[in-house]
């Protein structure tokens, strides 16, 4: 055996004595001899030129050097299993469960037709989707993946761009008649707002030749939901905000009619959410690359 995959395997002996509080009980859990553990450990000891662990003829507990020393080996032989899994898993065709959730709208208008064609191509992977307007925590509900519009905010969890969307101001044809084409025209039509934003009534807007402006229209309607904000417009009931992969098939088809195409809001971030930790499974890697390809376009 090699110095450095020695060293390693003291360091997987070290913990597995200050986990157990035991030079006999780690032997166990390791399925060596005990003599062969201590050993180990001393030599561990001896090349790092510290104490590790207090020994007593009552109790084994580490020392303050040896405590903070744990924490990083606990964190080094994590990330060894990880590597060893996701090698493996690399080889092997996507299997089992993918948890993920993502706002309704998003989940209706991208995510349905995406997820169909990942299960024509990978038929061994079964999916849960949780589809909410509201930030599910990934932890507690026990997630794989999130997609998140706008900010993903200090949530401790790696976050990976899926790129930008953009939103962009609607209304049916019968509405849109009455629409000028000046922002100020645009703020006097009946609204729908969506309170599931922040600002749902606050618009700042540029435009192609560099002007900016900020339309604070009234609502007419207030709902909290994309999708219900959506079919309320298309019923005729006022203008919003909505955004693009939401509306492009309506404008296309002339259902709807984006106001002031001469003026642009910010575009959002969309972005894939993943609990703390390195290690991704195979079908979590597979459906977001799947997602990124189908955002290229390819």
């Amino acid at each position: 055996m090699s110095g450095s995959a020695a060293q390693f395997n003291r360091l997987a002996y070290f913990v597995a004595v200050v986990d157990a509080r035991s030079f006999t009980a780690a032997a166990a859990r390791l399925g060596v001899s005990k003599a062969v553990v201590s050993q180990q450990v001393a030599r561990l000891e001896a090349a790092l030129g510290i104490t590790l662990i207090a020994r007593t003829t009552r109790r084994t507990e580490p020392t303050v050097a040896g405590l903070a020393f744990h924490a990083r080996c606990v964190e080094i032989l994590r990330q060894a299993e990880e590597a060893v899994a996701e090698l493996g898993e690399a080889t092997r065709e996507p299997s089992g469960m993918l948890r993920l959730t993502a706002t309704f709208a998003y989940g209706t208008a991208v995510l349905a037709p995406l997820v169909a064609a990942f299960r024509q191509r990978h038929p061994a992977v079964s999916l849960e989707i949780m589809l909410s307007d509201a930030k599910l925590d990934l932890i507690e509900q026990r997630l794989d993946l999130a997609i998140r519009m706008g900010p993903v905010g200090g949530t401790g969890h790696v976050a990976r761009s899926l790129g930008t969307f953009s939103p962009l101001i609607v209304a049916a044809p019968s509405v849109a008649q009455a629409a000028g084409e000046t922002p100020e025209a645009v703020t006097a039509l009946p609204w729908v707002a969506n309170m599931a934003l922040t600002a749902p009534l606050h618009w700042p807007l540029r435009h192609d030749g560099g002007a900016t402006r900020t339309i604070e229209p009234k609502a007419a309607i207030s709902m909290n939901s994309t999708l219900a904000v959506h079919g309320m417009v298309l019923a005729g009931a006022g203008a919003s905000v909505l955004p693009d992969y939401l509306v492009d098939g309506d404008i296309a088809a002339g259902r709807l009619v984006r106001l002031l195409p001469g003026w642009h809001l910010a575009p959002g971030d969309a972005h894939a959410v993943f609990p703390p930790g390195r290690f991704r499974p195979a079908p979590v890697r597979a459906f977001v690359d799947m997602l990124l390809a189908s955002r290229r376009g390819g």
